[in-house]
């Protein structure tokens, strides 16, 4: 169990960074250039950055290439979270719950917070510290 926790862990907190880094700098670097973001948006995005700028370029670079990180090491998330699941046996709605917490940015943390609780909580004997060499010899 504690392998398996700590694969969901490392997997929850990469997924969690890339997906914040993401969010809060590649999309406003390479989107808000003051133009629609979507086809036929009337509404302009904020013009903070030129189109083709340095920091344009920058957040086209993010979006690009975090974003196909983010995309390939949230199926690897998926696998180690269910499998996690499996172990400890959770609910579905749980579970689910879990899964779909990896694509909302600063959400994933408190899911990986709230399912290591759980484990930890359901499981205590694999969690206990080892006493010292000695004790109640």
């Amino acid at each position: 169990m504690k392998k398996a926790l700590t694969r969901y862990r490392v997997m929850a907190y990469a997924v969690g960074v890339l997906l914040i880094v993401l969010c809060l700098v590649g999309v406003p670097l390479a989107n808000f250039d003051g133009t629609p973001m979507w086809a036929g948006d009337r509404i302009p995005t904020p013009n903070w950055f030129d189109d083709g700028s340095r920091p344009d370029q920058f957040g086209h670079w993010i979006t690009g290439f975090l974003g196909t990180l983010h995309g390939w090491l949230y199926m690897i998330f998926l696998v180690f979270a269910f499998s996690l699941a499996r172990k400890a046996e959770w609910s579905m709605p749980f579970t689910l719950g879990i899964l779909a917490a990896g694509t909302i940015p600063v959400v994933s943390f408190w899911a990986e917070h709230k399912a290591t609780q759980r484990i930890r909580s359901d499981h205590p004997e694999e969690f206990r510290a080892p006493e010292p060499a000695g004790v109640g010899v």
